[in-house]
């Protein structure tokens, strides 16, 4: 649980210093930056998996792939679901949509609350509970101020949650689907990155492109790796609750690219920003008490050694 824990949260990090760093790869587009994102992700990724011990999954997959060919279909769904859901982290930033996207990843941990609840049967803790009303009144009065939600919002508030649980459904839950989902659009990316546009003059152009190329992928490769592995190890509901984390991050990246909360807009994000407080008290609150059990058994194993030793 700890470790999915500290995942989630490096991930969130790193999401959140993506969304600063993408000024750095100007004048790259959006379609050209998400070639050069899969292209630099894939070498890093495969790096991180070779240190965390999941290389094997790559070829596992692999031979699921010439024993049932028909579960190549899966492996493409899953590689758009996941893919398209990349650009579009990139696209919004770029665009000037940035606080459109962070507010699907608002919306997101409510839909993966409400799946963990539905289809897994997990429970929530009363601080959940009210962390999870928060968002709601904070996310509700979003969709009220401005009468509808913009397509960027539904999607990845939509798309996140379908991928995972397909994931685990078919088996794919690990960094080795993972890697398979990038792969499979390489060939989107090379038509992207070579044939639809010549980034490489750029690149010669623009020098410093070619360390912010390296640098998104090794982010990308980290912070999608962690955040992977997190979905592994934690519930959905824990998982989709510390989701929360990005979306306040993603906010003050928005900001501090020049985008502005408008007055109206602070009662979306102030409930949001106070379930994400609650979490924390509670996580806080969690580990005081493992703590104390931990010494109190400690203890009670010391006193019983001593009446044996009498």
């Amino acid at each position: 649980m700890y470790k999915g824990i500290a995942l989630s949260i490096l991930a969130s990090v790193v999401f959140g210093v993506l969304y600063i760093f993408t000024p750095f790869l100007q004048p790259l587009d959006s379609e050209q930056t998400f070639a050069w994102r899969m292209l630099a992700t894939i070498p890093f990724l495969t790096a991180f998996m070779w240190w965390s011990g999941d290389l094997s999954h790559i070829t596992q997959i692999l031979k699921r792939i010439l024993k049932q060919p028909a579960f190549l279909l899966w492996l493409i769904i899953s590689s758009l679901l996941c893919t398209t859901q990349l650009w579009l982290f990139l696209w919004g930033p770029i665009n000037g949509r940035g606080l459109q996207v962070s507010l699907g990843y608002f919306l997101l941990p409510l839909v993966m609350v409400l799946v963990g609840c539905v289809l897994y049967k997990e429970k929530l803790s009363r601080w959940q509970m009210a962390a999870v009303a928060l968002a709601i009144l904070g996310v509700g009065h979003e969709i009220w101020r401005i009468g509808s939600i913009a397509w960027e919002t539904v999607y990845v508030a939509l798309a996140y949650p379908l991928y995972f649980f397909l994931r685990r459904r078919f088996g794919t839950d690990h960094l080795g689907g993972f890697w398979w989902d990038l792969c499979l659009i390489l060939p989107v990316a090379f038509y992207l990155g070579f044939v639809h546009s010549d980034s490489l003059k750029l690149m010669v152009s623009f020098p410093h492109l070619i360390l912010a190329v390296l640098g998104l992928g090794f982010l990308s490769a980290l912070g999608l790796g962690s955040y992977i592995l997190a979905s592994r190890y934690l519930p959905f509901v824990i998982f989709g609750l510390l989701s929360y984390l990005e979306p306040v991050l993603l906010a003050f990246a928005s900001m501090a690219l020049g985008e502005r909360v408008e007055a109206g807009e602070w009662l979306t994000y102030l409930p949001i920003w106070l379930a994400v407080v609650l979490l924390v008290i509670e996580g806080i609150l969690h580990i005081i008490e493992q703590r104390k059990r931990r010494l109190a058994l400690a203890q009670n194993l010391e006193r019983y050694q001593k009446r044996l030793d009498s």
